[in-house]
């Protein structure tokens, strides 16, 4: 027999360890299980970041868990990057980028999940953010967040909900606590943070996709931010060199009493 090599070792262990759970899958989800132009789980560097984060844990909850993790804290909050192109939600550029806002993060996540083959799909809701920064309620116009992200695993028979958005630095400059995960139930914002200050309120339940609706996000915020609005956001993003516009760690943090 040939000599096998360190590298195509690990590959192969690295296969078998993510097609483990494929076993008596459930017909219903294999839409909850494909790769997309966006959620692109078969990507090389997407694979490679699933099994580094796994490692040779097998239970899917603790995989779960560990993806979670690694999103919520490695992949930086970012509200201002870009957000009109499929590319701009496109798992693997996530993972290169290493920063965005709840979606690409949701994104990014749910094609971790899938690579694992622990079924996984995108779910959307409405929420008001009573701690964002002055100068990101400027920049939208609103306090109302339309289309939040989380993501909905399969686990143990049932759908669990996880939100990846906010990483723990995020946290600890608003006095919220990170939000945990143990996959065996939901893991929504919290309504006050340590302080007894309002801090998220969800107003409406969108949905549950099995890939990003583009847009649809598009045309609920043109609708809710006004079109014009809009229109300036991508034409700032399409006019500049990079896809960085502000620091928003540097940013004002508001206080509201209880």
């Amino acid at each position: 027999m040939g000599r096998v090599f360190p590298f195509a070792l690990k590959v192969i262990l690295m296969e078998i360890l993510l097609m483990d759970n494929k076993k008596e899958t459930n017909p219903e989800h294999l839409s909850f299980l494909a790769a997309t132009a966006m959620i692109d789980k078969d990507h090389p560097e997407i694979r490679a970041y699933a099994q580094r984060v796994v490692q040779r844990t097998e239970d899917p909850v603790e995989q779960a868990v560990r993806l979670y993790l690694a999103v919520r804290d490695e992949i930086r909050y970012d509200p201002y990057t870009p957000f009109h192109r499929p590319v701009h939600y496109r798992a693997s550029s996530i993972l290169k980028r290493k920063r965005g806002f709840c979606i690409p993060k949701a994104s990014l996540l749910c094609a971790l999940s899938r690579a694992c083959h622990i079924p996984c799909r995108l779910g959307f809701a409405s929420v008001k953010n009573h701690l964002a920064t002055p100068q990101l309620l400027d920049f939208l116009g609103s306090d109302l967040f339309v289309y939040h992200a989380f993501v909905e695993f399969y686990l143990e028979g049932k759908w669990v909900k996880a939100t990846p958005a906010f990483n723990r630095e995020l946290c600890e400059l608003h006095k919220v606590p990170p939000l945990e995960f143990n996959g065996r139930e939901d893991s929504l914002f919290q309504p006050y943070n340590l302080e007894n200050q309002k801090y998220m309120e969800y107003v409406e339940v969108i949905g549950s996709y099995a890939d990003v609706p583009l847009q649809e996000i598009l045309s609920a915020w043109e609708s809710t931010y006004g079109k014009e609005r809009v229109q300036q956001w991508i034409k700032m993003y399409e006019e500049k060199d990079s896809d960085f516009y502000q620091d928003f760690y540097e940013e004002s943090i508001l206080r509201y009493g209880p």
